[in-house]
Parts: C-alpha cells; structure tokens; sequence
C-alpha cells in the first residue's frame, strides 16, 4: 500500500472515531451540553487536532452524511454510462435504499439510528448545518445532470427538485418511526409514496427520464 493511501485511511478512521465519540456523547447528554474540549480530551486529541478535522462543533455530527452528498450526482453519472436515464436510476436506487433499510432512507428502527435522527433534527444548530449539506448535494447533482439539462439554471433547478424530494421522503419515514409505527407498515407506505413521488418528478423534468 502507497503511503499516500495509508495516510488517507489513517485519515478517514480519525474522522469516523471522534465523530463517534462526539454523536455517542451528544445523544447521551444533549448537543449544548457537551464541549469540544471534552469531546476531544475523551477522543484522546488536542483541541485544536479536533478543529482541524472538524472546523465546526456541527460538523462532528454532519461527518456522518458527508459520505452521502455525492450518492445522486454518482447515481446519475454511472447510470449514463450504463444508458439509464438519471430519474429512473435514481427511482430505483432509492427503492433499494429502502428494501435494504438503509438509514439515509429514514427506514430504520435501529436505535441508534433514531437516535442519531432524534440528535440531527431535534437540534436547531444541526438542522440548520444540514443545509449546508443539502446544497453541496444539489451541486454535485446539477454538474452530473449537466448533459441532460445544458442551461445551468435548468440543471439546478432539477437538482433542487431531486434532493428535496429524497429529503422530504425520508423525513416522512423518520418522523413515523419515532412516532411509533411498525416498520413494516411504514416501509410498505414509503414504497408508494416512492413511487407517486417520482412520478411527479418525471411528470415535470421529462427532459431526465
């Protein structure tokens, strides 16, 4: 292994490390009430080691969907390459984003999936990093949709539509969740809630299906 390559993984399992301290540590006491001086005293790093990495206290949490922000735009671009048009593609990988539960589906009664939820959206400060996620999302998704869409505006517009669609579905499956309802039934529902909600979107960018 290069030691480029070794640096990187070193890299990335500091990130994941002290991102899970910091969520463990948060949902047990509540975002406010933990300090970064704590979080890295208990990560076993210098505080400004930890602002290195995280420049943000938000940014302990939001690391965790860091790894998402390109799943559409490269959703998209392989799907090309196979000739899938983008909207189907991004239909199906969502259906199977549910049939696996994956948690960024907001389909999983894991406990610590919903409580890493409850953290994410029970919190103003978080909630309000989260956009800053969303649009980098939208971004990358209105660069891959480019030869679909040339006029930029068209392309982010289309973008802005996607993302907030996969959002807002996934909100809906958490926000069940944690109300209580079964898995199963919440999961039936989210296939065809799924289903009408792509169909509205191909209705209106008929130029990505």
């Amino acid at each position: 292994m290069s030691e480029m390559g070794l640096r990187e993984r070193k890299k990335r399992r500091m990130y994941e490390t002290v991102s899970d301290i910091a969520v463990r540590m948060f949902v047990e006491r509540g975002f406010d009430a933990v300090s970064v001086a704590e979080i890295a005293a208990a990560a076993e790093i210098s505080k400004p080691t930890l602002f290195r990495y995280f420049p943000a206290k938000e940014d302990l949490v939001l690391y965790r969907l860091s790894e998402h922000e390109r799943e559409a735009a490269d959703v998209v671009t392989a799907a090309r390459a196979d000739g899938t048009a983008p909207l189907p593609a991004l239909h199906r990988h969502f259906l199977d984003g549910l049939a696996a539960r994956d948690p960024i589906t907001g389909l999983s009664d894991h406990p610590g999936v919903r409580a890493f939820h409850a953290l994410l959206y029970g919190t103003p400060a978080l909630a309000a990093r989260l956009h800053t996620h969303l649009e980098r999302s939208e971004a990358a998704l209105a660069e891959a949709l480019a030869p679909d869409l040339p006029d930029p505006l068209d392309a982010r517009l289309a973008a802005g539509q996607i993302v907030a669609v996969r959002r807002i579905l996934a909100e809906e499956n958490w926000r069940r969740i944690a109300e209580g309802e079964l898995l199963e039934d919440v999961g039936a529902d989210a296939v065809t809630a799924a289903e009408r909600a792509f169909a509205v979107l191909g209705a209106g960018l008929p130029g990505l299906t």
